[in-house]
């Protein structure tokens, strides 16, 4: 099975969509690849914004500084429900098409066998674990670079990828094709191609949304008239007459 994330490292529902996810996955005792796809929230966001996210937030949405606080709360009260610690108070303001340009490098040296094949899906949890919980600036490249190489990446790649454009196409890709699907917003998951599951939604959702691929995966039943052979078919070496 096969699982297709679209999602952001400072997106909040994406972490907590992501845990949701994996919950799912381990009590439906599923095996899945989860590949993650870049998005951006805001292309335009500063990682050197003075301004604590609070207050970026209440005026983004032109509510005020009072209700960014108090939405971060409700957050962080659903995020501690699925075993996450968000820190609002320290969250750094960042550009995240670095992080996401990181993120196509651990991918493509990950299917290549030059790192382990996990090294993308461990490196967007350190990064969201960065921003949500350690107040780290994930838009800063000295930051980055040290989560990536912690997280198994040479740092000569990391080093070239971020002095560098490379994989910018890539970013933009995955968020044209997000748009395609009809998301709007992040998190957006596809299984196998088929099944799409829209936002943070509970983990019975997710649940069922893998027990519908899994059923789709299951071999076919033959039905056969009793005393019937293969005889009356075809194969690779003829048709018996």
């Amino acid at each position: 099975m096969r699982i297709d994330v679209w999602s952001d490292v400072v997106c909040p529902w994406c972490y907590i969509g992501k845990r949701r996810l994996e919950e799912a996955l381990a009590t439906s005792g599923e095996q899945a690849e989860v590949v993650y796809h870049s998005f951006q929230l805001d292309p335009e966001a500063s990682s050197d914004d003075p301004r604590d996210l609070a207050t970026r937030l209440g005026e983004k949405y032109g509510r005020g500084r009072e209700w960014g606080l108090q939405a971060n709360d409700h957050v962080t009260g659903v995020a501690r429900e699925v075993g996450l610690d968000f820190n609002f108070a320290i969250a750094k303001s960042a550009n995240t098409v670095d992080a996401h340009r990181l993120l196509h490098l651990a991918r493509e040296l990950g299917s290549s066998g030059e790192v382990p094949a996990d090294t993308q899906a461990r490196l967007k949890e350190r990064l969201l674990k960065a921003y949500f919980t350690d107040g780290l600036p994930v838009g800063d490249p000295t930051t980055l670079t040290r989560l990536a190489v912690e997280t198994g990446l040479p740092a000569d790649r990391v080093a070239e990828v971020l002095a560098g454009t490379a994989y910018e196409q890539e970013v933009a890709a995955d968020q044209a094709q997000a748009l395609a699907y009809g998301a709007n917003g992040v998190p957006f998951f596809v299984i196998d191609e088929k099944y799409g599951v829209s936002g943070a939604q509970p983990t019975e959702v997710f649940t069922e949304a893998l027990r519908r691929a899994a059923a789709d995966r299951k071999p076919v039943t033959l039905i056969t008239s009793p005393g019937s052979t293969d005889d009356a078919a075809c194969g690779p070496d003829g048709c018996p007459i």
